[in-house]
């Protein structure tokens, strides 16, 4: 892989049955991220935007071309690689939130580190430095019933920077979210980019979330549109 670039897309394809034929959903995307980066795929439903991240993030495989992922090539990961993968080296965060509702807000974060071999200590200095970037130290013991939807997002990414991967993929973080809620979570995102160096690739058609990026990159019709750095 390219020096510094954590994520190596090139010649992209990718292809779903429909009926007796295929639907193309992504078509010949070459693309590179570097460490540290804080970009976004923009553009409307259907454009691909969930495709590629999901190929990414090691959820899928492209049709054709490779996707090299922190030093993995996606295309050759068996299922047990993937989840490897994804478990140390990247976060997810969803529009849904994803949380477990029966869980505390603890308890929540702390699932993302089951998986690795951590002692409990460990892991509680983990779960509490988390929930402290996210400002929700004193909502620890609370259900996510019992949160607003913007806490519920923050536990939600608190849970994908606990285990301090080097990528975090957002899909339409704001879109369950007020103006408010939206400016606040993007934010906060942003300064855990800067003080962490953590590389965030979103997907998103929010103008809200679109004026904190520093690369947009435009999709249309599963087609790389435009790329561009935004200059601030």
């Amino acid at each position: 892989m390219e020096n510094n670039k954590i994520v190596l897309l090139e010649g992209v394809c990718k292809r779903f049955p429909a009926g007796k034929t295929e639907f193309t959903a992504l078509s010949n995307i070459s693309l590179s991220f570097g460490k540290g980066e804080f970009a976004g795929l923009v553009g409307p439903s259907g454009s691909g935007k969930t495709t590629l991240l999901n190929i990414i993030g090691s959820l899928d495989t492209p049709s054709e071309g490779t996707a090299d992922v922190l030093g993995k090539r996606i295309n050759l990961l068996s299922h047990k690689e993937a989840a490897q993968l994804r478990n140390y080296g990247i976060g997810f965060i969803f529009q849904t939130y994803n949380l477990l509702p029966v869980y505390s807000v603890y308890d929540n974060v702390e699932f993302a580190l089951l998986l690795q071999k951590m002692s409990s200590e460990a892991r509680k200095k983990a779960v509490m430095e988390a929930l402290e970037w996210v400002g929700l130290t004193e909502k620890v013991k609370s259900r996510p019933s019992m949160l607003s939807g913007g806490e519920c997002q923050r536990v939600a990414i608190a849970r994908a920077i606990v285990k301090k991967p080097q990528l975090v993929l957002a899909d339409e973080p704001s879109a369950n979210l007020d103006s408010k809620n939206s400016h606040h979570i993007v934010q906060t995102m942003k300064r855990i980019n800067k003080e962490l160096g953590t590389t965030f690739i979103f997907s998103t058609h929010d103008e809200k979330v679109m004026q904190y990026l520093d690369r947009i990159i435009y999709l249309k019709d599963g087609m790389v549109d435009k790329d561009e750095t935004v200059n601030k």
